[in-house]
């Protein structure tokens, strides 16, 4: 396709008819934020490229949002938030209950588009995640009557009561991998709790998000949900700094989490952050084979290419089942079709940048390096000429792996999973937690008391027996350690991470 900025025509909003045309939805979403209600270009004018990972063609552009533009969007969105913050609590649930309908009715358009953008497989991963945004809307859209205080009892000659008020601006920041889902799960508690929005997306990924909030915008009042795209520094920075921001909400990288608590904290607001992990899989004697299998496959993500913050990235296999595991597994991966995102025939998709291929493959090229490693290439690259240069990766068994190996430390982000022999429970449960980071585990095995022992031992915020389900709606979602603060996806998250409790007190004599 290989679009052009002169191609681009900024005299007409996209229909909110359902496009099913990615290609031509992309390039008329291109090169603006949603400001108070409505696309705007970026105050500079200036765009970036949005690629498809798949053929390497210019599909569309984001507008590269800088200081002036987050400054419209926060001032717009708090001016916005003082009559959203006084309508009842189940009101604003109706109105993100008809949002969920909308977004219902766009599943497939908005599966294709994110497909596109991302690289990831339609059938596999982007129409999937389509559907649970939707979900995710419809979860929190019924939780407007829990939004209530507590009587105290302080005194007999006093009435004690508190409230949940909401912060006000919520500045939302949201990965790449998983754009659609993770910023539903950000901006559906903040909004039902009485709070405006105002979203940063991935470069990578700005323009599904934009037709998200373009939809939801016919529906709610201008200014609750406003978007931005650009860079951290140019536009993600200004909006955890801009002083009308009462809470930020992240997902992405340690070291950019770090940065934006540190700025968070010179303002003193609450953050939530979700940073990344190094996800054990713990499979022990007893356990079903082929159900761990399944859930090695799922667990690892390798239909997202292993962009996944719980991905299954250190499997821990008993030594009776080493063998007999790795050869199934090899299989199993081996028959999972590599090609085209937008194939329904596909499994697995591409990476996302040429960035993140370079750190991936160099992680692949260090492990082939590393003495007793065992590296097992697994799928088969796409063999039609139009994707020569696509960023595909096969996905990659390492075995024979020790605990200690880079591979087996460092967040890789990409279809690459250790495959580690262990023998003494004791030993491989501190194996699990010998690592910065605290987000998710699993357990696989048929033995209760094993069961209990283990998961109150394992040093995770997410934590699984015999299954290894992605974050969902009403299950609560978060990490220890590195892997962040704070928790997302729940009643509680909601309460605790976008309201202020206050504490009124009348006096009875």
């Amino acid at each position: 396709m290989n679009l052009m900025v002169s191609d681009l025509d900024y005299g007409q909003e996209p229909s909110l008819e359902p496009n099913l045309d990615p290609y031509a939805l992309a390039k008329a979403l291109s090169g603006r934020h949603l400001i108070g209600g409505k696309l705007v270009q970026a105050a500079s004018g200036k765009t970036f490229e949005v690629i498809y990972p798949a053929t390497g063609e210019i599909i569309g552009f984001g507008a590269a949002g800088d200081a002036e533009d987050v400054n419209r969007a926060v001032e717009d969105a708090a001016a916005a938030q003082k009559a959203w913050g006084k309508m009842r609590a189940r009101d604003r649930g109706k109105l993100l209950y008809k949002c969920a309908e909308a977004l219902e009715e766009h599943v497939e358009e908005l599966g294709r588009l994110i497909a596109l953008e991302t690289g990831k497989a339609l059938r596999t991963e982007s129409r999937v995640e389509a559907s649970i945004l939707a979900d995710a809307f419809h979860f929190h859209a019924g939780l407007g009557s829990e939004l209530k205080g507590e009587t105290v009892p302080h005194h007999p000659d006093m009435l004690t009561i508190t409230v949940r008020e909401p912060i006000g601006v919520v500045g939302a920041i949201i990965p790449w991998n998983v754009p659609l889902l993770l910023m539903a799960l950000k901006i559906a508690p903040a909004m039902l709790a009485g709070n405006a929005v105002v979203v940063k997306s991935a470069e990578e990924a700005p323009l599904t998000v934009l037709r998200v909030c373009q939809i939801m915008n016919s529906i709610l009042p201008p200014g609750i949900f406003n978007m931005l795209s650009g860079f951290g520094p140019e536009c993600g920075a200004p909006l955890v700094e801009h002083k009308k921001v009462g809470k930020v909400t992240f997902t992405g990288s340690v070291e950019t989490g770090k940065i934006v608590y540190r700025t968070a904290a010179d303002k003193l607001i609450p953050v939530t952050l979700e940073l990344g992990g190094k996800s054990p899989m713990i499979i022990m004697a007893d356990a079903n084979i082929d159900k761990a299998l399944n859930g090695a496959v799922v667990g690892m993500r390798f239909t997202r290419q292993g962009q996944s913050c719980t991905a299954a990235s250190r499997i821990f296999v008993h030594d009776s089942l080493y063998d007999t595991f790795v050869e199934k597994l090899r299989a199993q991966v081996d028959a999972m079709v590599m090609g085209d995102p937008l194939d329904e025939k596909t499994d697995i998709g591409t990476i996302i940048s040429p960035e993140q291929f370079k750190k991936v493959t160099g992680y692949i090229e260090h492990g082939k390096s590393e003495a007793g490693a065992k590296p097992i290439e697994c799928s088969a690259m796409p063999t039609d000429e139009k994707f020569k240069d696509g960023l595909f990766v096969r996905p990659v068994l390492f075995t024979e792996m020790t605990n200690d190996s880079r591979l087996s430390r460092e967040e890789i982000f990409g279809p690459v999973t250790c495959i580690i022999r262990w023998t003494d429970l004791d030993e491989v449960v501190a194996a699990a937690n010998d690592t910065e980071y605290g987000l998710a585990a699993t357990l696989w095995t048929n033995d209760l008391h094993a069961a209990l022992n283990v998961t109150e031992k394992l040093e995770a915020g997410f934590v699984q027996v015999n299954q290894n389900l992605v974050v969902q709606p009403g299950l609560s979602y978060g990490g220890v350690k590195n892997s962040g603060l704070g928790k997302e996806a729940t009643l509680e998250a909601m309460l605790e991470h976008f309201t202020h409790k206050k504490t009124v007190i009348f006096n009875k004599t």
